[in-house]
């Protein structure tokens, strides 16, 4: 079964933000969601795996043509959006979180003596809910601390003042532990009880200053007695407290059924760029961007507005309450507001952030698109049988043959594609053999592509005359593609193009474009080369000046290339890293060494 790669290049379009990337299909349909710290992450281990995890992964892979993606501000509203996501979409390779489960939420009831408890079923119409949160254990153990800190009935009766003068109840157990102050037979008034119900919300909320000061005061009295188990109490409390004050925009309770669209404007002023996200029941469950093209005469906030006649009807939204960041003339039956504090506020901040990254990842893709003329020029200079949009061009590098290395730079759309650079440590060659060398990196670069199954480039350039041009068609022929790529090479001197099989070289006008364009990857290649050699040398050196020192051997060896990877660095290090880094006692041969002059 054959699927589709991409590239690394796509990979780094990819925001390095926590989010929810969807895989959809070729029919556009939405086949698995997932959640990630990182977007550009968690997306590309899909495809650069060799080996697949299972064939329900492989298969998957198999099927996905495009990836979309929503930014989120946290991890934890990451995983709340692909709940909501995977519960609205019910993705085809999604087994998890595709029942009607959620996660729960804390609810405070709205009658006499409100009671606190946890639940997954929301219902606004019984009380007020504060959620939901991803850790039960969090959750629960501050419940237990509020319950610890106020005294709040934990029994179901009804606290009616009728059934309380009637005496309808008598107090329980939780009464006589010291866990409640007896409501129900009138013990505790209810403005107290209330006023124990408003710190409970603070703490709910995310105030707990006070709360967290008087844990952190216990803390350190507790350790400073020697206490350390009370303390290690306290200790556990503030952490509990620390993870309940995460709030997630993803899910909100006190923003019910509403639609949140947001837009920016291209600097041409030929498109303009919108975020849509839907809400229902306090949680985001749709979410998409995109770039409406217009015309010049065409006023913005008319395409906007008609725009989001059009989202909206797209996912059946009859939603009455409308957000933007910008104002919008409302029509009958939807109230439209542009929020400026508050949750809903950085609402449209987050639905904002998903417009830019889409415009700035669009207006990338369009400063990528091929320079025509240039290569529309290399093409015609050369006979090419298509436009040169991907270009690899290699070089080697060597002093006498000592550490041979060899580049490959890649140019796409006319431009360094730096992720795509390689570098070669040359293998199979021994002493300075330039025309073999090439012919190892090349057949190297073309049989891995070949088993991969990935395209070839449009044209290889090889730095150099008829002899590594010969070489490199050599590893063509061997692994059965000469003639699949077409193939040139470039002498320095006069800035001859050679060609395969033709003793006599092409010139093209040294005002030409398509001429730098070559010169410039010849260059690339060269410097990239020449970097990666040094390198090579530098360690190279700093590991036969170690040889020489006793008890140094090859593991401590590898420790101080990793570390310092030469000679200068080493010596500028201070005696406290070396020490850290060998031990002392190959610290003291190391500086014995530097003090003698042999390193």
């Amino acid at each position: 079964m054959q699927f589709q790669r991409f590239s690394r290049e796509e990979y780094l379009k990819l925001p390095d933000k926590p989010g929810v990337y969807k895989f959809l299909n070729v029919d556009g349909t939405i086949i698995y969601v997932g959640k990630a710290k990182s977007l550009r992450k968690r997306a590309s281990s899909y495809f650069t795996k060799t080996n697949l995890e299972n064939r329900k992964t492989y298969r998957l892979v198999s099927e996905i043509k495009n990836i979309e993606f929503v930014i989120v501000s946290s991890e934890f509203d990451a995983l709340l959006l692909e709940n909501n996501l995977i519960k609205e979409n019910q993705p085809r390779y999604n087994i998890l979180l595709k029942d009607d489960k959620s996660f729960p939420s804390i609810c405070i009831t709205s009658e006499r003596f409100p009671r606190i408890f946890s639940t997954r079923q929301i219902d606004h119409s019984k009380g007020e809910y504060y959620g939901p949160y991803t850790s039960v254990k969090a959750m629960n153990g501050v419940l237990d601390l509020i319950r610890k800190i106020h005294k709040i009935r934990t029994c179901k009766y009804n606290l009616s003042e009728e059934n309380i003068q009637k005496k309808k109840f008598k107090v329980c157990l939780e009464y006589h532990i010291g866990n409640c102050l007896g409501p129900c037979e009138g013990l505790q008034n209810e403005a107290d009880y209330l006023e124990d119900i408003e710190e409970a919300k603070k703490i709910l909320k995310g105030k707990v200053g006070i709360v967290s000061k008087s844990y952190k005061e216990k803390m350190h009295t507790a350790a400073t007695d020697l206490k350390y188990e009370l303390a290690q109490s306290f200790k556990v409390k503030l952490d509990l407290l620390e993870k309940f004050q995460t709030r997630s925009l993803i899910v909100n309770q006190k923003i019910t059924s509403t639609d949140v669209f947001s837009m920016t404007q291209s600097e041409s002023q030929k498109s303009i760029f919108i975020n849509y996200m839907r809400i229902e029941n306090g949680a985001i469950v749709n979410s998409e961007t995109l770039e409406v093209r217009k015309k010049i005469e065409e006023n913005d906030l008319e395409v906007f507005r008609f725009t989001i006649f059009d989202l909206r009807k797209k996912y059946g939204s009859s939603n009455q309450f409308i957000l933007t960041n910008t104002e919008v003339e409302p029509w009958e039956g939807v109230e439209v507001s542009v929020p400026k504090i508050g949750d809903k506020k950085k609402l449209i901040e987050l639905s904002f952030k998903n417009a830019l990254y889409y415009k700035k990842e669009r207006l990338s893709q369009k400063s990528t698109q091929p320079n025509e003329t240039i290569l529309q020029y290399l093409k015609e200079d050369l006979k090419l049988p298509e436009l040169p949009v991907h270009i690899e061009c290699f070089d080697n590098s060597n002093i006498q043959g000592t550490n041979p290395v060899a580049s490959m730079v890649c140019f796409k759309n006319g431009k360094p594609s730096k992720s795509n650079y390689r570098k070669f440590n040359i293998k199979t060659v021994i002493g300075p053999d330039d025309f073999a060398s090439m012919k190892e990196v090349v057949g190297r670069r073309y049989a891995h592509l070949k088993n991969e199954g990935i395209k070839y480039p449009n044209l290889v350039v090889i730095d150099g005359g008829k002899g590594q041009l010969s070489s490199a068609c050599d590893a063509l022929k061997e692994l059965g593609i000469y003639g699949e790529i077409p193939i040139i090479g470039i002498a320095k001197r006069l800035e001859e193009i050679y060609f395969p099989e033709d003793d006599i070289p092409i010139y093209i006008s040294k005002k030409s474009t398509s001429l730098k364009l070559l010169q410039r990857l010849r260059d690339e290649a060269h410097r990239f080369a020449i970097t990666f050699h040094r390198q090579k040398r530098s360690k190279a050196s700093v590991q036969s000046a170690l040889d020489s020192i006793p008890g140094i051997g090859e593991t401590t060896r590898e420790k101080l290339m990793r570390e310092f990877g030469s000679v200068k660095r080493l010596k500028q290090s201070s005696v406290k890293d070396l020490v850290k880094l060998v031990g002392k006692a190959r610290a003291d041969h190391i500086l014995k060494a530097i003090k003698k002059g042999d390193l």
